[in-house]
């Protein structure tokens, strides 16, 4: 039977739900690099790398080709990118409306004369009385 398109999705997005595999993404936008440019980037352990990257291979998300002793990752299709440039995206709107919200938060608190400092040096929060 095959997978539903909901879970074949969310497969894929949970192929994404790595801080490791997102930074890899990022840095093949650039174009095509070896194994020991991305470690020099990325700050994890060789054998995590290699796991990681097998995982986005497995996924299709990145082929890799070999060049003598040297193993070269690429984005495996331009979406890729257009993906991450709309997750940059959403998350900037996502920050913008919290700040707008935050904003709000602290113009009714002066309005009604609550107290916004909690003591803590570059924090602004409110205290319940």
């Amino acid at each position: 039977m095959p997978v539903p398109l909901y879970q074949a999705k969310a497969d894929f997005f949970r192929t994404l739900g790595h801080p490791a595999r997102i930074r890899v993404l990022e840095l093949l936008q650039d174009g095509p690099r070896p194994v020991r440019e991305l470690l020099a980037e990325i700050d994890i352990e060789a054998s995590s790398l290699s796991q990681q990257l097998a995982v986005l291979r497995r996924t299709q998300l990145v082929t890799a080709t070999r060049d003598g002793n040297t193993v070269v990752y690429a984005l495996s299709t331009p979406d890729v990118s257009e993906l991450l440039r709309t997750a940059r995206s959403i998350l900037t709107d996502m920050i913008t409306d919290q700040g707008l919200l935050l904003d709000q938060l602290r113009a009714d608190d002066l309005d009604h004369g609550h107290a916004t400092d909690t003591g803590r040096p570059g924090t602004d929060r409110t205290l319940l009385a």
